[in-house]
């Protein structure tokens, strides 16, 4: 059989990917002083040289002569790193390498199932990526209660965005006033900044969610698909995870077949361990996000323009900056939950940064409406 010069750079081509991949696991097998994980590495590199077969096949039958395999200089670059600096510090490469490869079969038509296969290394690198040899350092503090990811990045983001209308609002309100316009003008001003600005946010913070629970959504079809169609090589994978995790190989294995056993809850399983994806939550509704969104920039913004309603004139822009510069050291002393700063600090940086940032527009302002008012 007599192949292409298109066909024969092709298949070579692949054939030399494989090879560096399986070069690099198992130099990372050898490198690796957990031997659990190295056991890990020596299966992703047989996944490798399995692939290699079928493309050295191809090759052999259509005469083409096969070249002496060397291994890429990144391939020996990357090895040499993991023997001297150990696994962990090559690992983020072999993130980035896997996650370009996961593609990278999906339109050859005789590499249809290797497609899983590249898929499935790319995530078990990430989890080995973030586990070291058992649970990660973040998932260790949870659970003693130090860290509270959840939470705290709900607080965070309640914090962030009360600040966000704090700072805007101010800015555009002592502009404004810097162009000497009426309290009533500025009044107008301020609240229309306070909804343009919540209803902006509201809507940029609904897409993020909604298009992150539509990919959620679909990468949970597509892990259905596989489980139907290819459920060995899902439960190969999900063996791989919890040996990654830190079970003992028969271990990994027995609580993977446990779990496929049972298809209603496999799926659910897979998108949990696989895609780290909560299948109830698909990562929370998205009008809540942006109402909550919402209210919370409102809430912020609010503060700037508040004595305009009962002040006038220089009492009522001297008012607003005393009652935002409260605000803002309340913000800055909330944002010490996250760093552990000085409250006194933390809070007085922020009093200083939004001040400037009012100040700075006031000036503006004052210089446009003098050019302005001739």
């Amino acid at each position: 059989m007599t192949i292409s010069a298109r066909e024969r750079d092709r298949l070579v081509e692949n054939l030399v990917d494989e090879l560096n991949g399986a070069a690099l696991y198992d130099a990372l097998a050898v490198a690796e002083k957990d031997e659990r994980l190295a056991e890990v590495y020596r299966r992703l590199a047989n996944v490798e040289r399995r692939h290699a077969d079928r493309w050295r096949a191809k090759l052999e039958a259509g005469g083409v002569s096969l070249p002496r395999f060397k291994p890429s200089w990144r391939t020996r670059t990357l090895s040499w790193m993991a023997q001297r600096f150990g696994t962990g510090a090559v690992l983020p490469s072999v993130q980035n390498l896997e996650r370009t490869d996961t593609t990278k079969y999906a339109s050859q038509a005789d590499a249809r199932d290797f497609h899983a296969d590249e898929r499935s290394h790319a995530r078990v690198i990430q989890l080995m990526s973030s586990m070291r040899g058992g649970f990660a350092g973040t998932q260790v503090a949870r659970i003693e209660g130090r860290h509270r990811t959840a939470g705290g990045n709900a607080l965070r983001a309640a914090v962030l965005g009360a600040n966000d209308g704090l700072v805007s609002n101010l800015s555009l309100v002592m502009g404004v006033a810097g162009a000497a316009l009426n309290e009533r003008a500025i009044l107008i001003t301020g609240l229309a900044g306070l909804l343009a600005g919540a209803g902006s946010m509201a809507l940029g913070e609904w897409l993020s969610v909604q298009s992150s629970r539509e990919l959620y959504a679909h990468q949970i079809e597509t892990e259905q698909e596989e489980l139907e169609t290819m459920p060995r090589e899902e439960e190969e994978e999900l063996a791989l995870i919890y040996q990654a995790r830190g079970l003992a190989e028969e271990q990994a294995r027995e609580f993977a077949a446990s779990v496929m056993a049972n298809p209603e809850t496999a799926l659910d399983t897979l998108a949990r361990e696989e895609l780290g994806i909560d299948p109830d939550e698909l990562g929370g509704s998205a009008w809540v996000a942006a109402f909550t969104s919402f209210c919370l920039f409102s809430l912020g913004a609010i503060v700037p323009v508040l004595p305009f309603f009962f002040a006038g004139d220089r009492t009522a822009v001297l008012l607003s900056v005393g009652f935002s510069a409260i605000a803002l050291f309340t913000v800055g002393a909330a944002i010490t939950l996250f760093t552990g700063r000085s409250v006194f600090f933390s809070g007085s940086r922020q009093v200083a940064f939004g001040l400037a940032a009012a100040a700075l527009t006031f000036g503006i302002g004052r210089l446009v409406g003098v050019s302005i008012g001739g």
